[in-house]
Order: structure tokens, then C-alpha cells, then sequence
């Protein structure tokens, strides 16, 4: 009999996932697995690792937010774990299930599952020791992801991610920023920068549309620095797909990236914070495999 853990989040998102562990265990058996449950918490990781690591799975399936997901997947990587990830979205956002066309109904996460269909996608490697699946940040808003209510992100979603972001509009600061990728090197002032592997970030669609999870490259984004007026706008051209011809928006495209510059911020590492800059930043081509919708 196969068998799959199901690792969940019960803080995420509407908190759904722990009342519904009985129809998702019982449509793992319908279907020939055993199911274990594995509930995550902040103190848990290293149990959960030495789980995976005693243990044969034919699967994991994470429930939980893009923090979440990038825990599992980042003991599956680190160690050299060779299984299949199912994605039951829970979090604020879940940019990267959004990027693979994972849907957010329960129902239709698990049919995808069993319907056994895999993608080899890209993870990013940040200085040998800290992946992620879909994007790294730094600069001005990137805190908006941990800093951010967690009852307003409850009751509001992706909105009160827009909503902290513009009031952070009047305290704005320039960083200053080395960019070293394989065939250039950018240096000025920049009020952002995003590393994306998938094409949404932060409740937003389509940041880079041509973005392709599993092509060996990086898409950067990097905000100029601006007046405060011209972000504020700049705002509202993402909220309608229209900020990549901004004056004030650079895009490159990598396999590999070095960025140096200002150290008075942290990171946003698939939506949690992690440690500043510099960073040597390497994409390993198709590295996770990943159960998605079949085309």
C-alpha cells in the first residue's frame, strides 16, 4: 500500500484544513494510500524532518501558505528527497500554487493529486544554505508579508497586503544595490527588488507573465527609486497588469544573480522574512517535482 504524509499549517489561511483531515484521509484510502497526518508548528520542523528521513513516503502533501510549502520543500531538498509535493493551498496569498494553476478548492487539490500528474519545476538556491520556490525580496514593502495583521489578512486577504503597503508609502528609502547576473551588472539606487520564479507575488497576478517555473532562469524586478507619486501609481499599473513599461521598472532575466548593497533590512523569502544582504543567488533546474493540474 502506498503512503503519503499530509503535513498541515492549522494557523493558515481560514484554519479549514484540521476539520476536514477526516475527508482527506478517507479520500487517500479510496485511493490505495495510507495517510499520515503531521501537524506543523513553529517547534516541530526537526521532528518532522527526522519523519521524512526514518520513514518511506510515496508523497508529501503540505497544507499551509507559501512559508509553509517552502519548509517542506526545503527538507525534501536539502536532504535529497526524491518524492512528489501536493499543494493544498491555505495561505494569505499562495502565489506559488497560483503559479502552477493549483486551485484553491480542497476537492479539486486532491483529484489532481491522485490523477498522478507531476512537474519538474526550478528552486532557487540563496548563498548554498536557504531555498525558495517562488520569490525573494528586498527593499521597501517586503515586510508587508510577516508584518501584516494576521486577523486583517484573516478577513481581508491579499487586500490588507495592498492596504499596509500604501501606508508604508510616505516612509519610503532609497537602498542602494549591486546586481552581478551572468551576462551584466546593474548599480544605482532602487526602492525594490524581486526575485520570481513563478509569475505572482504577493496577491498580485502576472508580475512577469513570460515567467516559467521550470526554464532554468530567474525573472528580477527592480523598482527605481522615485517620488512618492510615481509609486503610488506605479501601485495601480500592477493591479492592472500594466507596470512592465514603467520608466521605473527593470526586469532581467538569469540563471545565476549576486546582490550586494544596503544591510539595514531583511529578506522576504516566499512571504518570510530571512536575513539580508549579500546574496549569491543560483537556480537548480528542475530540482522539485510537484503534482499539477494535467494540461
Amino acid at each position: 500500500m502506498k503512503k503519503a504524509l499530509i503535513v498541515y499549517n492549522p494557523l493558515s489561511g481560514n484554519r479549514n484544513v484540521p476539520r476536514k483531515l477526516d475527508y482527506i484521509v478517507g479520500r487517500f484510502n479510496e485511493n490505495g494510500t495510507l495517510a499520515v497526518p503531521f501537524r506543523l508548528s513553529m517547534n516541530t520542523a526537526p521532528e518532522l524532518e527526522k519523519v521524512l528521513l526514518d520513514d518511506r513516503f510515496d508523497c508529501v502533501v503540505v497544507s499551509g501558505g507559501d512559508g509553509t510549502v517552502n519548509s517542506i520543500a526545503s527538507i525534501l531538498l536539502g536532504n535529497g528527497i526524491d518524492i512528489p509535493v501536493g499543494v493544498i493551498p491555505a495561505g494569505t496569498c499562495n502565489d506559488f500554487a497560483r503559479s502552477l494553476n493549483i486551485p484553491a478548492e480542497m476537492k479539486k487539490c486532491l483529484d489532481i493529486i491522485f490523477s498522478g500528474n507531476i512537474t519538474e519545476i526550478d528552486t532557487g538556491l540563496i548563498n548554498g544554505e536557504k531555498f525558495f520556490l517562488n520569490t525573494c525580496a528586498g527593499g521597501n514593502f517586503v515586510d508587508v508579508s510577516y508584518s501584516t495583521d494576521n486577523e486583517l489578512k484573516k478577513r481581508l486577504g491579499p487586500l490588507a497586503y495592498y492596504l499596509t503597503a500604501l501606508g508604508e508609502l510616505a516612509n519610503l528609502k532609497p537602498i542602494r544595490l549591486k546586481l552581478t547576473t551572468d551576462v551584466e551588472a546593474v548599480e544605482g539606487e532602487f526602492l525594490l527588488f524581486v526575485i520570481l520564479n513563478g509569475r505572482h507575488a504577493a496577491g498580485f497576478w502576472n508580475l512577469v507573465e513570460e515567467a516559467d517555473l521550470s526554464d532554468g532562469y530567474m525573472d528580477i524586478l527592480l523598482v527605481k527609486n522615485c517620488l512618492h507619486v510615481e509609486m503610488a501609481a506605479l501601485f495601480f499599473k500592477v493591479l492592472n497588469n500594466d507596470f512592465m513599461n514603467d520608466r521605473n521598472v527593470m526586469w532581467i532575466r538569469t540563471s545565476t544573480c549576486r546582490i550586494e548593497g544596503d544591510t539595514g533590512f531583511n529578506l522576504s523569502v516566499d512571504g518570510e522574512e530571512w536575513k539580508g544582504l549579500p546574496i549569491d543567488v543560483q537556480f537548480r533546474h528542475r530540482s522539485l517535482k510537484v503534482f499539477t493540474p494535467g494540461k
